[in-house]
């Protein structure tokens, strides 16, 4: 199965949904080919211009270009398991978020906005042709002497992102199995609830 059949069949099955949502998913197989700067720059506008309480706009992202000494830095973050299919793609980025509030208050709602900024722009990225995968399994304290003391900024996930290559190219046979498989989503019943426990009835 190649990139293309591949992202036929892993689109969610859901008649209405906006193309790029049902055409999201998080490949680890990239192509070996480099993100043009002009959709780079509107992955991250999409970002940019997401909602976020009292629009405070927490959010940062290191961005990591393949060759450059940023990206080597963001790399050595990860822990091994992401390391051996993540440098395969062009771009890295660690999204990070403010922890305090621009009157010094703890924000306890940054790392929603950040998710909020990181969704955007993975929409953003499949209209362009692009696809993104998240990793949680990043070296937190690494990743913290990038970014700055902990009371100012806090490390929410190292972003991948890179054209979407042929799952051939991965090694690993387990990881190979799982880019060809299917996705999986729980049930809407399960988490649209009109009260605890009850379904929401459409």
């Amino acid at each position: 199965m190649d990139a293309k059949e591949l992202h036929r069949h892993k689109k969610a099955d859901v008649e209405g949904m906006l193309e790029a949502i049902a055409h999201r998913w998080s490949p680890r197989a990239y192509a070996d080919r480099a993100v043009e700067m002009t959709e780079l720059k509107l992955v991250l506008e999409a970002a940019r211009w997401s909602a976020s309480s009292s629009n405070g706009q927490p959010w940062r992202f290191l961005v990591g270009q393949k060759g450059d000494a940023t990206y080597e830095r963001i790399a050595e973050t990860l822990v091994s398991f992401n390391r051996a299919w993540a440098l395969s793609a062009p771009v890295l980025m660690l999204a990070f978020a403010a922890g305090k509030t621009p009157h010094g208050r703890t924000n306890h709602y940054a790392m929603f906005d950040l998710g909020q900024a990181v969704a955007q722009m993975a929409v953003q990225s499949v209209a362009l042709g692009l696809a993104t995968h998240a990793m949680g399994g990043f070296d937190r304290e690494a990743a913290q002497k990038l970014i700055g003391p902990a009371e100012d900024f806090l490390p929410g996930a190292v972003i991948a992102l890179g054209y979407a290559g042929d799952p051939e190219s991965l090694t690993d046979v387990e990881l190979r199995a799982h880019e060809l498989d299917r996705r999986e989503r729980k049930p809407l019943a399960e988490i649209a609830l009109s009260e605890p426990g009850k379904p929401v009835l459409f």
